[in-house]
């Protein structure tokens, strides 16, 4: 029988997670498993209960209102008592610095990234992950 990965089915539903965004940008969707059992999802896109960023976007400068796909995900965990300690990200772009910062906090100890931040070189928040001692790794599709 040919059966994708625990880590492929992972991916996939980041990446199904991330249709669901509102951000005219770009769309970003997460995944937190533990023990490659999903946890809780995200995706980016303003706060829960808000209305959609495109009543209220400014493409021309950086979004004020929308939240990164991370920062949803460990939102609704501490909304709903979930602890992130020791769980695996998967995430359709890599994390940025502030998102690294918050991934840290919540004690999330694996980054699987499909798409990088800075194509041109390693970002500041893949150094920060890697230098606090968080696995990030770039996902290859098989």
């Amino acid at each position: 029988m040919d059966r994708p990965s625990r880590e492929q089915v992972l991916m996939d539903i980041a990446k199904a997670v991330s249709s669901r965004a509102t951000c005219r940008r770009r769309s970003v969707g997460a995944v937190v498993a533990r023990n490659s059992r999903v946890i809780i999802t995200g995706y980016n896109g303003p706060p829960a209960g808000t209305p959609h960023c495109d009543l209220f976007c400014d493409m021309d400068n950086h979004c004020t209102r929308s939240l990164h796909a991370e920062e949803n995900l460990i939102a609704f965990a501490a909304r709903y008592g979930t602890s992130l300690e020791g769980t695996q990200l998967y995430i359709t772009l890599e994390p940025c610095i502030k998102c690294a910062r918050l991934i840290l906090a919540a004690g999330i100890s694996e980054v699987i990234f499909q798409d990088s931040y800075l194509p041109s070189g390693v970002s500041d928040g893949f150094r920060l992950l890697s230098d606090s001692g968080v696995t990030i790794r770039q996902w290859k599709t098989p």
